[in-house]
C-alpha cells in the first residue's frame, strides 16, 4: 500500500476517478513545462477534486502519519518558537508538542526528512511528524510568531524607508516597524479580519481587527510606536506622509500566503494622532462564490435566479455597509456572464477582478464619478451593467432610464428592507411610473454569525422569544458558549435574505404610488419571506442564536 502512487491510492479509494486523476497529471506536466511545479496535493486542490482537509486525511492514511487539525490544537507559542519563525516559514512546519527532547511538529510534507534533519540541528529536538494542512499550518504559523521578535519599536526611525540598493531594500524589509506593519496585515488576514483599526491613545495604541462583524483586539503597543507605524502604511500605501492635518487614503498590496491582497488605507487626524483603518479586500486570487454557496434558502434562490434571467430591467441589492452585497453582485455577474454577453461594471473600488468582465473604477479626483462612467458605459455596447452604488439621483436615474432600453442594470443602495426601498428610489425624484415599469425585484440582506458546533448551548425558547420568532410554541434554541475553537461561541457567518419581485400586482401599487407597507403586505401575500422570518428559521434550526436575531433584525 506505501508503495502505490498518491494518485492511484485515491482512484482506488474512490476519493477521486480515473478521468480526474488524468486532469491532475496533466495540469501538473503543464505547471512544471511553464517552470513553475507544483505539488500533486496542491493540483488536485486547486482543481476542486478534493477539499485540501480531504486529501490531508487521506494522505495521512496512505503514509500511516497522523493528521492532525490544528484549528482545534491550542499551539503554545513558547513550543512553536522553538523553531524559528525563518525556518518555520521556509518550511511550512509548526511545532505543536514537546515530550523530552522530542517535538511534535505539523507538517504537510512529512516524508521530506530533510526539514526534520535542519529542525535537529538548528534545535537540538528529534522531530515527530504528524500532517495537517498548509493552510492551518501557515495560520497557526502567524498566530505563534505574532509579534514575538520585532525587536525595539522604539529604536527604528521612521524615515528608514529610502531604499539605495538590494542590501538596504533587505535591512529595511526587517526593520522592526516593517515587519510590525507586514504582521498586522497578514494576522488580520489568517484571522479572516475584514477589518483593521489603528487607534492612538494617550498612553497606547490599540490596534483591533474585525472578525465575524465584530472588533477584536489585536494588541496594544507602545504610544511611541504610532508615528513610525502610520508613516510606514501612509507611504507604501502612496500618501503624502508630512501631512498630518486632513484625511487620506491609499491602497498597497500584500502577499499572504500565496494570495495577493488588495489593502485600502484611510487616515483620520485625532487627538492623539492619525488613526489608521485598512480594509482587507478579496482579490482574483479568491474565488467568486456561485449563487449556491450565498446561503439562500431554497425558494429564495429560485426566485432569485428567475429574476436575472430577465434580458432588461433593474435588479438592486439593499442592507447596511458590510452586510455581503457586494457577494451577491460578484455571485450574479458570475451566472450571467456568457461569451455573448457584454457585461461592463462601474465600482468603487473593484473589489474582485473577475475574467470576461469589463470593470471600471471611479475616480472622483479625475472626473471619473459613477454618472459620468454610466453615460460613457451606455455608448459602449453594453447588455447587463453593474453599478456598485447608487449614491445620488442622477445615477440612480441613468440607471433606471438605461434599464428602460433594454439593459439588465444590477446595483446597490443602503436601506433597511427592500419594501423600503422602492420607495427610496422615488423619493430620490425617479417617477414612481418609471420605477414601476424598470424594477424586477429587491433583495435586502443581512450577515449573521454561525454557531459553534462543537460548543452551542441547547435550551427551551421562552415566551418572548417565541414572539420574537413568529412562533406559538416554544422549540429547542441553542445559545453562544465559546471555546478553543472558536473563541466567542461563533464560527463564519451566513446571509439572510428578503427579496421582492415586482409581479403586476407590486408594480401596480409602486405606480400608484403605495407606501412601504403597502408594498410589503402585498409582497408576503405573494410568498416573500421577512429578514425576521428568515433568522428565525435559522435560529429554530440551531444555525445562529436568538441574540443574532435580535442584533440583525430587531426595530422598535
Amino acid at each position: 500500500m506505501r508503495n502505490i502512487r498518491i494518485g492511484d491510492y485515491l482512484v482506488e479509494e474512490g476519493h477521486i476517478t480515473p478521468e480526474q486523476l488524468q486532469q491532475v497529471l496533466a495540469a501538473q506536466r503543464e505547471a512544471a513545462a511553464n517552470g513553475t511545479p507544483k505539488k500533486f496535493g496542491d493540483v488536485i486542490v486547486e482543481l476542486g477534486f478534493m477539499s485540501d482537509v480531504k486529501f490531508a486525511q487521506a494522505l495521512s492514511v496512505k503514509l500511516q502519519v497522523q493528521y492532525v487539525d490544528l484549528s482545534s490544537v491550542e499551539v503554545d507559542g513558547e513550543i512553536a518558537r522553538l523553531i524559528p519563525q525563518d525556518m518555520a516559514d521556509k518550511h511550512c512546519v509548526i511545532a505543536i508538542n514537546k515530550t523530552g527532547r522530542r517535538l511534535t511538529v505539523a507538517t504537510d510534507d512529512p516524508v521530506n526528512f530533510i526539514i526534520f534533519e535542519d529542525i535537529k540541528v538548528k534545535t537540538g529536538f528529534d522531530a515527530i511528524p504528524v500532517l495537517a494542512t498548509r493552510a492551518s499550518i501557515k495560520k497557526a504559523i502567524g498566530k505563534a510568531y505574532q509579534m514575538s521578535d520585532l525587536g525595539d519599536l522604539d529604536s527604528v526611525g521612521a524615515n528608514q524607508e529610502i531604499i539605495d540598493d538590494d542590501e538596504s531594500k533587505d535591512r529595511v524589509e526587517s526593520a522592526p516597524i516593517v515587519k510590525l506593519a507586514t504582521q498586522i496585515v497578514e494576522n488580520a488576514f489568517r484571522m479572516e479580519a475584514t477589518d483593521i483599526h489603528i487607534e492612538p491613545f494617550e498612553k497606547y495604541t490599540q490596534i483591533r481587527v474585525r472578525v465575524n462583524g465584530d472588533l477584536v483586539t489585536l494588541m496594544n503597543v507602545n504610544s511611541n510606536v504610532q508615528n513610525q507605524l502610520a508613516t510606514r502604511l501612509k507611504l507604501i500605501s502612496g500618501m503624502n506622509i508630512a501631512e498630518k492635518r486632513i484625511p487620506q487614503d491609499g491602497r498597497f498590496s500584500q502577499t499572504v500566503d500565496g494570495i495577493t491582497l488588495d489593502v485600502r488605507v484611510s487616515s483620520l487626524p485625532m487627538v492623539h494622532g492619525e488613526k489608521i483603518v485598512i480594509r482587507i479586500l478579496s482579490t482574483g486570487a479568491i474565488k467568486t462564490r456561485t449563487l449556491d454557496k450565498l446561503g439562500m434558502s431554497a425558494y429564495n434562490l429560485k426566485l432569485f435566479q428567475s429574476m436575472i434571467k430577465c434580458p432588461h430591467g433593474v435588479i438592486l441589492v439593499t442592507g447596511p455597509t458590510g452586510s455581503g452585497k457586494s457577494t451577491t453582485l460578484y455571485a450574479a455577474l458570475g451566472a450571467i456572464a456568457r461569451p455573448e454577453v457584454n457585461v461592463v461594471t462601474v465600482e468603487d473600488p473593484v473589489e474582485k477582478q473577475i475574467d470576461g468582465i469589463n470593470q471600471c473604477q471611479v475616480n472622483v479626483k479625475s472626473g471619473m464619478t459613477f454618472s459620468a462612467a454610466l453615460r460613457s458605459i451606455l455608448r459602449q455596447d453594453p447588455d447587463v451593467i453593474m453599478i456598485g452604488e447608487m449614491r445620488d439621483s442622477e445615477t440612480a436615474e441613468i440607471g433606471i432610464r438605461a434599464a428602460i432600453t433594454g439593459h439588465l442594470v444590477l446595483s446597490t443602495l443602503h436601506t433597511n428592507d427592500a419594501a423600503s426601498t422602492i420607495v427610496r428610489l422615488v423619493d430620490m425624484g425617479i417617477p414612481a411610473y418609471m420605477v414601476a415599469s424598470s424594477l424586477i425585484g429587491v433583495v435586502a440582506q443581512r450577515l449573521v454569525k454561525v454557531l459553534c458546533p462543537a460548543c452551542r448551548k441547547q435550551r427551551m425558547s421562552t415566551e418572548e422569544e417565541n414572539q420574537l420568532m413568529h412562533i406559538d410554541h416554544s422549540v429547542p434554541v441553542y445559545d453562544a458558549v465559546g471555546c478553543h475553537e472558536c473563541g466567542n461561541g461563533y464560527r463564519g457567518r451566513t446571509a439572510i435574505h428578503e427579496i421582492i419581485q415586482c409581479s403586476s400586482g407590486i408594480s401596480t401599487l409602486i405606480a400608484n404610488g403605495a407606501g412601504s407597507e403597502e408594498i410589503e403586505n402585498a409582497a408576503r401575500a405573494n410568498g416573500t419571506k421577512l429578514l425576521r422570518d428568515n433568522v428565525s428559521d435559522l435560529v429554530q434550526q440551531g444555525v445562529t442564536s436568538i441574540d443574532e436575531l435580535i442584533r440583525v433584525t430587531y426595530a422598535v
